[in-house]
């Protein structure tokens, strides 16, 4: 824990540095005055006793200014309080130290004019730094001065960072601004205690009960402000919980480059979403390289309704391809997605292909008269109940349907084929998850049997849940809330890995932009970093809050038990695989079980004829006899401690790696 201050600001080393910064310029601004004095009066000067009158000054100010705010501002966000902090503790180091001198010297040492331009230099020396680096940050000044009204309704702010000074310099510019700042609480130590525009710092984001208990009743807060997009999940997860505790509601400012110009900061302000409750980082991505591969090509991508393949198809188009194919089974979905693109891409030349990944004659047909250089494979059956209810679609489908894709990729001659996978293909309980293992041993054998060949290129990437996805958790709680509960879990302690649609689609794109040959990547599987895996349980609670309710009072919540084929809780990494970091933060390579194509074909021949004659048994037979790690139950598992589980507390490796 940081030292501190008086008044709880806690010292470091940014505000030591700051400190002796200022204690330099008083020093040098004495004997700089008094030497200015007499240049000006062409006069000769004699420094009488000015090293003792120096030092006597520097620390005067030093605990002067300490006193008088001048460590409380960040220079990053230097603004007129914090020029009004120089000025005062200016003023009174030179009239304390102007009476010390006339009790013991009766100021015969220091001319009575050098004081005043002493007063003069030393302003000019301590803000004419802070506004430089302003400055230099912002590349303007006028953002510094700008003037404060304060009848409005007051908020705390979560975060001191840029968006945090963007809503207090709108507040203070804004006559008709609805609230009034009165506090932030910030997870970095190193600006508690510390002033943004002359709002305190006031404590940590664990100690909002306390913040908001000891503001005085006139400013007591009325709602809580999230200012910072860069907080972690956890740190949101507990704000929300802390703020539903003491009745405080929550929202949220949009990200800095959301902020629209016809409207005030004030009137964006939205509620905090499920994806804030992740709070994963922004990830640097290497856009150029990302739009190298796309901009100017032709892009297919399959399954381009769901919810990954439309995501897909949004980024994609804003690439600039040559040509879009959406390829889709459902009639509906691919009206929607084509109907979208029409909207936002007019320019952007697309065409709207009716068809099924399972027919090799239709996907020939479609490759011939497209192509395509670049096949985005998002296409799949993916609800697990669902699948178990239908496992011979399921087959066809999720496997059958890549190897047909796969195999019309080399045909054509296409560049690069990016198949989507998840994380319940790593040992799979269920006939869902086992299909998607199944798809990446296709694109894994021919991936290594064309490597060096300059033929398709394969990429498999492997993550978890997206929020929102169509038929995932949260609609499901979003739709139960609406009807005002119970929200339904399958399992108390039942977690999920989740990312954002939009991340994922990011990653995909970026795993599939590395080059050719990245850490002798053929026949390995991209995995993306997840974080850590979240309890369903949790996520019921925190959405009750959201919504401004109480959990387990305004909103029950019912356990129902784990459904066919579902897990207790994802795996990213199977036990005999180890993740290697890339280049590219957030995507890793595992390398998965492989087997020879010639091999793999023979079995999946004999998969498909027997999901052809409706012979479930034969089915699970063939696919155990690929997937040896499958352990079927479709009644659901209760305890994964068996043989290939990792334990609970390993099962995001992707994190540790990372």
């Amino acid at each position: 824990m940081a030292a501190r201050f008086p008044f709880g600001l806690r010292l470091n080393s940014r505000i030591l540095l700051v400190a002796l910064h200022d204690v330099v310029m008083a020093a040098a601004s004495l004997p700089l005055a008094v030497w200015l004095r007499y240049w000006l009066a062409d006069q000769a000067w004699a420094a009488q006793h000015m090293p003792e009158a120096t030092l006597a000054f520097a620390a005067i100010a030093a605990v002067v200014f300490r006193y008088a705010g001048l460590y409380r501002g960040i220079w990053h966000f230097a603004s007129l309080r914090d020029m009004i902090a120089v000025v005062r503790g200016a003023i009174l180091s030179i009239l304390i130290f102007t009476l010390l001198l006339f009790l013991l010297t009766r100021l015969e040492s220091v001319p009575r004019s050098a004081l005043v331009l002493q007063f003069l230099l030393l302003v000019a020396l301590l803000a004419g730094p802070r506004m430089l680096y302003r400055s230099w940050k912002d590349g303007s000044l006028l953002d510094s001065f700008a003037r404060t009204d304060s009848a409005r309704v007051p908020v705390l702010l979560a975060g001191s960072g840029s968006a945090a000074e963007v809503f207090i310099r709108e507040m203070e510019r804004n006559r008709k601004a609805g609230y009034r700042v009165v506090g932030i609480v910030d997870e970095k130590e190193a600006r508690l205690g510390r002033d943004l525009r002359g709002i305190r710092v006031l404590g940590g984001i664990a100690e909002l009960d306390a913040v908001v208990r000891d503001l005085p009743s006139a400013d007591r807060p009325r709602r809580l402000v999230v200012a910072d997009d860069r907080l972690s999940g956890s740190a949101i997860r507990h704000l929300v919980e802390a703020a539903a505790h003491i009745g405080l509601p929550v929202a949220r400012l949009p990200r800095l480059t959301e902020f629209r110009p016809e409207g005030g900061v004030s009137q964006q302000l939205r509620p905090v979403d499920v994806e804030d409750l992740l709070g994963r980082p922004q990830r640097v991505l290497d856009r150029a390289a990302i739009a190298a591969l796309i901009g100017g090509r032709r892009v297919l991508v399959s399954g381009a309704g769901g919810t990954i393949g439309s995501e897909l198809a949004r980024q994609v188009a804003a690439l600039g391809p040559a040509q879009l194919v959406l390829l889709e089974q459902s009639e509906h979905a691919l009206y929607q997605i084509d109907m979208e693109m029409a909207e936002r891409f007019a320019e952007l030349p697309r065409a709207a292909m009716l068809g099924d990944v399972r027919n090799a004659q239709a996907v020939d047909d479609v490759f011939r008269q497209h192509r395509p250089e670049i096949v985005l494979h998002a296409a799949a059956y993916k609800h697990v109940p669902l699948v178990e209810a239908n496992i011979e679609e399921g087959v066809m489908t999720n496997v059958i349907g890549t190897q047909v894709m796969a195999d019309a990729c080399r045909r054509h001659g296409i560049a690069i084929m990016v198949m989507i996978s998840t994380d319940k293909a790593v040992n799979p309980t269920n006939v869902m998850g086992a299909t998607k293992r199944l798809a990446e041993m296709v694109c894994q054998s021919r991936d290594i049997e064309d490597a060096g060949t300059g033929r398709t290129q394969f990429v498999t990437v492997r993550f978890g849940n997206v929020l929102g996805s169509s038929g995932s958790v949260v609609p499901l709680f979003q739709r139960q809330l609406a009807k005002g509960g119970p929200l339904t879990v399958t399992h108390p302690d039942v977690t999920r890995f989740f990312m954002t649609t939009r991340e994922a689609v990011e990653l995909i794109l970026q795993a599939a932009a590395l080059p050719a040959g990245t850490l002798h990547a053929e026949g390995k599987i991209f995995v993306l970093d997840m974080g850590e895996p979240i309890r369903i349980q949790d996520l019921a609670r925190q959405m009750i809050r959201l919504a401004g309710l109480q959990p387990d009072k305004d909103v029950m919540i019912r356990y129902t038990g784990l459904r066919p084929g579902e897990k207790l809780y994802e795996e990213v990494l199977h036990r005999d695989e180890t993740l290697v970091p890339t280049a590219q933060d957030g995507v890793l390579l595992a390398a998965p079980r492989v087997i020879g194509r010639v091999e793999l074909d023979a079995v999946l021949e004999a998969l498909a004829a027997a999901a052809r004659r409706r012979d479930t048994d034969q089915v699970l037979a063939q696919i155990r006899a690929l997937v040896p790690e499958f352990a079927h139950a479709p009644n659901g598992q209760d305890q994964q401690a068996g043989a290939g589980m990792a334990a609970p507390e390993t099962a995001s490796p992707a994190s540790s790696a990372a």
